[in-house]
């Protein structure tokens, strides 16, 4: 591997930060110790600029550049946005339908305990039919499902365990200009 640039920030596929790296964990570094790094970063992530400063926190994130783009709102350097869980209400959720049909099988051979191409809705144990009176392939009451979720949070962050963010510590210090 080259020489990394003091400040760079490469993605590995081990839970580690390598020999002169730190893992961009938002980790607090003291500014003695860390000069040169300092310089490039300086208060951007955190920290109170005299003693101390902050990593970037990639811990459960994703990259993402500054500035601002067509349709986009504007980044800063530094900043954090996003949910890591979303709970979506009604006016949210995409329209659709939910629709449940009875199929009446009259063989009982077909009748099973798992759902499946001419088979009917049974009861496992017994493969008794759940209803034996309904009318032959009819739709059931548009109301009978209605809205689900419980207002329960979902998962909205991209996959990030397969990788860590590093943060080189040593290296060459980037020539600006």
């Amino acid at each position: 591997m080259t020489e990394p640039f003091i400040g760079e920030i490469q993605l590995f596929g081990f839970n580690f930060a390598p020999r002169g790296w730190a893992l961009c964990n938002g980790a607090t570094l003291a500014i003695r110790q860390n000069t040169a790094l300092f310089s490039l970063l300086g208060t951007t992530y955190g920290g109170d600029g005299m003693t101390t400063f902050q990593l970037p926190n990639f811990m459960g994130r994703t990259a993402n550049n500054q500035g601002t783009g067509p349709g986009l709102t504007p980044r800063l350097a530094g900043e954090t946005y996003g949910e890591n869980s979303l709970t979506l209400s009604l006016l949210e959720m995409p329209a659709h339908a939910h629709a449940f049909g009875l199929y009446n099988q009259g063989d009982v051979a077909k009748k099973t305990g798992t759902p499946s191409v001419g088979n009917s809705l049974t009861i496992p144990s017994q493969s008794l039919p759940l209803s034996s009176e309904g009318q032959p392939d009819a739709q059931f009451a548009p109301n009978m499902l209605g809205p689900a979720g419980n207002s329960q949070p979902h998962e909205n962050r991209q996959p990030y365990l397969a990788v860590n963010y590093c943060i080189a510590l040593e290296g060459a210090f980037p020539a600006f200009g």
